[in-house]
């Protein structure tokens, strides 16, 4: 069974190591895969008060962050372990998020490395682009009426 446990400051350098796993095919595949790199620029802001884990069967098995903002909330990491993705835990995710930018009326914006399935995902559920710059993509989904 999926669980959502808020994070704490002690978890953070699980979070980084599971980040880097999820990310290491999508980076390589543009030529900037650097774990150093990569743990270091998520350590650098965490915030474990905006950090809920993904526990299944006690197991971390990912981990979102969702940082409100004055007219939106802004979903900065949503990360499964390989061998959770594809499980249905990412839609389980937004589905949670949906519901709490619904209850505050508010969108909810996305970024998602260049070349990433993670694409795919946000425009599946309901997310529609909103920009982009050299290495990211970015998406919005509006609140529900």
């Amino acid at each position: 069974m999926l669980t959502f446990v808020p994070a704490s400051i002690a978890d953070g350098e699980a979070l980084a190591s599971l980040r880097v796993a999820a990310m290491r095919e999508s980076l390589e595949r543009i030529g900037r895969y650097d774990p150093q790199r990569a743990r270091q620029r998520f350590l650098s802001t965490y915030d474990p008060d905006c950090t809920w884990q993904l526990r299944l069967g006690g197991a971390l098995a990912g981990f979102y962050v969702l940082r409100p903002q004055a007219d939106y909330l802004l979903l900065d990491h949503l990360y499964l372990a390989p061998e959770y993705q594809r499980q249905g835990m990412g839609a389980a995710v937004l589905a949670r998020v949906f519901a709490e930018a619904d209850a505050a009326r508010k969108s909810v914006r996305v970024g998602a490395l260049r070349g990433s399935e993670a694409n795919r995902f946000y425009m599946r559920h309901g997310f529609v682009p909103d920009g982009e710059e050299e290495f990211d993509l970015y998406y919005r989904r509006a609140p529900a009426p």
